[in-house]
């Protein structure tokens, strides 16, 4: 029944609302256009909006057919593929872009660098709806969602993969507790927010603990492919690699989130606390690129750098433009002290951190495989969906709760 109804309302989306509002779009662009007459919106404004519901609609269509149909219904998973875009993307990058909150948090509470706390909170935000989305790809993509419950009842203490359910869960819950005081300052629950305020210190000692323990985790997964994975790629490093990356390029996420809230809320931007962030990235992700060449010399796999095939490409562009190239952009001043150099480098280290996430989950394969995997539109749609919707759920929540500085200062000095 429910499964209809969702189907129905998504069908409704789809060939009335979102024709609508195309043709409201359209309309009132070219009347602007031939009568001059200005409209208190934008007419590409009610365009987009058009596009992400059609979206959203083509994603709940794609979740309905997988859950009644399985998922060969819409995905080009097989046997020998059986993990692809919902893993590679939406777990693995959805992870690592939440990457900056635990170094944030770690920077303020522990290490008290207060200067920080500005874009602490709008971070962890980005964090928590992250690994929402994450656990709802999550069930979405394992072969019998109805099953998700199970490591909480049956653990297999010697799986990697019951250890980044127990980490992911539990850190998805210490991010909720770490954002609660916004909701608690909003509502004017002064007492919870002085509970949750002291148990801050701890929630952020576990947090860093967790998100070590599955950022690390998630590349141990991929150490149980030796002659599948390409050697660009397979390394005993790689869990050491995973939490590398995700630090970088969480730091980059943290200058594309503020930069994006910043325009899209017309608000300042902490250019002074991106610059410094982005100093000490230029030496981490130098570091990374660094660590990456030395590993291939330490296997003596450089010689694989200099082969025609589309691994190596991806693997220079992983490297060379997403860890070579921004570290030494950032070490300019003038790179660091422009907004727009910043966003630019930010979105590139973001770029080609999410690259390297399915280098190792789909193209690092098809050495081995070959290519009998390409994601099917309704995956990337689902892909998309998701995407989509944490940022307008992150637009709504900035605009009904306190999270940014000037509109959480009053009950935290009162």
């Amino acid at each position: 029944m429910l499964q209809d109804i969702l189907m129905l309302a998504a069908l409704f989306i789809l060939r009335i609302v979102v024709p609508l509002l195309l043709v409201i779009g359209v309309g009132y662009t070219l009347a602007r256009r031939l009568t001059g007459v200005k409209l208190d919106f934008s007419p590409t404004f009610v365009m987009g909006v058009g596009g992400v519901l059609a979206l959203w609609a083509l994603a709940v269509i794609t979740v309905v057919m997988r859950l009644t149909g399985g998922l060969g219904q819409v995905t080009n998973l097989n046997d020998q593929f059986p993990l692809g875009l919902w893993i590679g993307f939406d777990v693995m990058a959805g992870a690592m872009l939440g990457g900056g909150a635990f170094v944030l948090a770690g920077m303020v509470y522990v290490f008290g660098l207060e200067r920080y706390r500005p874009i602490l909170r709008s971070t962890i935000l980005t964090a928590f709806l992250g690994y929402s989305l994450l656990i709802v790809a999550l069930i979405i993509d394992i072969g019998r969602p109805y099953n998700i419950w199970r490591p909480l009842m049956y653990q297999n203490i010697h799986s990697v993969l019951f250890e980044v359910a127990m980490c992911v869960m539990t850190y998805t819950m210490v991010l909720a507790l770490e954002f609660s005081p916004a909701l608690f300052e909003r509502l004017r629950w002064r007492r919870a927010w002085k509970i949750t305020h002291a148990l801050t210190l701890p929630l952020v000692i576990l947090g860093i603990l967790l998100s070590t323990m599955h950022q690390s985790s998630l590349g141990s997964l991929w150490l149980i492919a030796p002659g599948k994975l390409n050697d660009l790629w397979y390394t005993p490093w790689l869990p050491v690699f995973f939490w590398i990356s995700a630090i970088g390029v969480g730091l980059g996420m943290v200058a594309v989130e503020s930069n994006l809230s910043s325009r899209g809320f017309k608000r300042g931007l902490e250019q002074g606390l991106l610059a410094s962030l982005a100093k000490f990235n230029a030496y981490w992700l130098g570091f990374y690129a660094v660590a990456k060449f030395a590993d291939l010399a330490w296997r003596g796999k450089l010689w694989m750098l200099a082969e025609p095939t589309l691994q190596a490409a991806l693997w220079w562009i992983e490297v060379g433009l997403g860890a070579a190239l921004p570290a030494l952009l950032l070490l300019s001043p003038k790179v660091r002290q422009s907004k727009n150099a910043l966003f630019a480098v930010g979105g590139l280290v973001v770029a080609c951190g999410i690259l390297n996430r399915l280098n190792v989950s789909v193209f690092g394969l098809w050495s081995y495989t070959g290519p009998i995997y390409i994601p099917s539109l309704m995956e990337i749609a689902v892909t998309a969906a998701l995407f989509t919707f944490g940022a307008a759920l992150f637009a709504l929540l900035a605009k009904l709760l306190p999270v940014f500085p000037a509109e959480h200062a009053e009950l935290t000095t009162g």
